[in-house]
């Protein structure tokens, strides 16, 4: 599903026009992204959580030409479904 087609039926089903509902959507997706990106997790109930996670250092391989690289630490998004959405999926 992409994001036109979710601010389709957010919109058929509250009777919003798409432009006004695409704002909305965008603005929602800025706010957790930034959210996130400042390590604040963005949880909502009954859905899931956005949150930041911390990968270690690693030692990765440049099979190019064999040698060992340092990959340093960094994080990355993640998002954790509730358990309502987790045992719907299942």
């Amino acid at each position: 599903m992409t994001k036109a087609e979710i601010v389709a039926q957010i919109a058929e089903k509250t009777g919003l026009e798409k432009a006004s509902t695409q704002v909305v959507v965008e603005a929602f997706m800025d706010i957790v992204k930034k959210s996130v990106a400042e390590g604040e997790p963005v949880y909502l109930r009954g859905f899931g959580s956005f949150i930041r996670k911390t990968r270690a250092e690693k030692v990765g391989r440049n099979i190019k030409v064999n040698q060992s690289i340092i990959i340093p630490a960094h994080n990355i998004p993640a998002f954790k479904p509730s358990k309502t959405f987790a045992n719907e999926v299942k």
